[in-house]
């Protein structure tokens, strides 16, 4: 068997999300398959490192799928391209050891949150960003994420669909940077449950809100109690960012 590994982009607001689910339902998982599939006249499946929710977007989401016969890769990327949606990209396709697994593989990955913190909307960003109307404390706010780096149980910070055996993840980094009004939220993980950068978000924006203090992030994680936190951010200002290998 051939190995082939995708790199690539979707803007998600008109999917739900990457997974694929029922017939008719629109998701990046079901398109992509259905183009593969047509390239090499083979049910086809593909597999992708991170099934990110409906309405979440991707800067660089990858993906394998196995092929019978060689492919050539540029003929590939050109045809994908070529017959996929306009809102879905692949930038790079390359061969790979057949072992090679894009999500059991995977090391870390970089989760990235927009917020137009301005009075007013931004109507260019407005299915791209979450709009936060009232001025965010952003030292409150780096201050409170350090309580999240490290290990812990982030039951508190997932959705209630989640059935993983282990709530537990680990947090590398998290960074709040702000440049003319737009804020972005940078945070990686060795991984991360249904929902839990958008809680986290939510979160972090309650403490600069002057909500929730930033003290009280540890007896958050500690009573795993999802009511503690802040509101879910929206999905429209998540984007898969990054994946190491």
């Amino acid at each position: 068997m051939y190995n082939y590994r995708l790199t690539l982009q979707y803007d998600g607001s008109r999917y739900k999300g990457w997974q694929r689910l029922g017939q008719g339902e629109a998701t990046i998982q079901d398109k992509l398959e259905q183009v593969i599939t047509q390239l090499v006249a083979k049910p086809t499946e593909i597999i992708g490192c991170s099934r990110t929710d409906a309405g979440v977007h991707a800067l660089a989401q990858i993906a394998n799928f196995k092929s019978e016969t060689p492919l050539n890769c540029p003929d590939v990327l050109r045809y994908l391209n070529h017959y996929l949606p306009k809102d879905i990209c692949v930038t790079e396709v390359e061969e790979v050891s057949e072992q090679f697994h894009a999500r059991y593989h995977a090391k870390d990955k970089t989760y990235l949150y927009k917020i137009w913190n301005k009075e007013y909307s931004n109507p260019f960003l407005r299915k791209y960003s979450m709009h936060v109307n009232r001025k965010l404390n952003l030292e409150d706010m780096r201050q409170a994420g350090g309580f999240l780096l490290g290990t812990h149980d982030f039951t508190a910070f997932s959705n209630a669909k989640s059935k993983k055996k282990s709530m537990e993840r680990t947090i590398y980094a998290i960074e709040v940077q702000e440049q003319e009004g737009l804020i972005e939220i940078r945070i990686r993980g060795d991984g991360f449950l249904y929902n839990m950068v958008r809680w986290m978000v939510g979160t972090l924006v309650a403490v600069g809100l002057g909500e929730i203090k930033k003290e009280e992030l540890p007896g958050i994680l500690e009573a795993k109690e999802r009511n503690r936190t802040g509101d879910l951010a929206d999905a429209g200002g998540l984007y898969l960012e990054r994946i190491t290998y």
